[in-house]
C-alpha cells in the first residue's frame, strides 16, 4: 500500500523556520506531481506548494518568497518544504499529496495525515 508521511512540524516563533518532509513508501513506478496543502479549523484546504515530476514549482502567493518546495536528490520519494519567515497566520495542519504512477500507468494519489504547524510568540 502506498503512503506519504509527514514529519517536521512544530511550535515556532513569528520569525522562525520549520522543514517539512513528506517520505513516500510502498511499490509504484514514480512519483508525479506533490502537493503541500494546509487546513485550519472551520476552512477548506488550500494548495500551499507543488512540484511535479519534471521539478516544476507552483506557490500560493500568500507563501511566495517565503516558502519552497524541493526534492531530495538522493531520496527519489521524499519533498521538502522549507518555511522561512513564518507568520502568525502560518499556522494550520499541514498535509502532504502524493499523485503517483502505479506499475499499470494509472494515476493514484493520496495524503499523509497531517502535521501541526503552530506559529507564535
Amino acid at each position: 500500500q502506498v503512503q506519504a508521511v509527514e514529519s517536521g512540524g512544530g511550535l515556532v516563533q513569528p520569525g522562525g523556520s520549520l522543514r517539512l518532509s513528506c517520505a513516500a513508501s510502498g511499490s509504484f513506478l514514480n512519483p508525479d506531481t506533490v502537493g503541500w496543502y494546509r487546513q485550519t479549523p472551520g476552512k477548506q484546504r488550500e494548495l500551499v506548494a507543488s512540484i511535479s515530476s519534471g521539478g516544476s514549482t507552483n506557490y500560493a502567493d500568500s507563501v511566495k518568497g517565503r516558502f519552497t518546495i524541493s526534492k531530495d536528490d538522493n531520496a527519489r520519494n521524499t519533498v521538502y518544504l522549507q518555511m522561512n519567515s513564518l507568520k502568525p497566520e502560518d499556522t494550520a495542519v499541514y498535509y502532504c499529496k502524493l499523485d503517483y504512477r502505479t506499475w499499470t500507468h494509472r494515476i493514484q494519489s493520496v495524503w499523509g495525515q497531517g502535521t501541526q504547524v503552530t506559529v507564535s510568540s
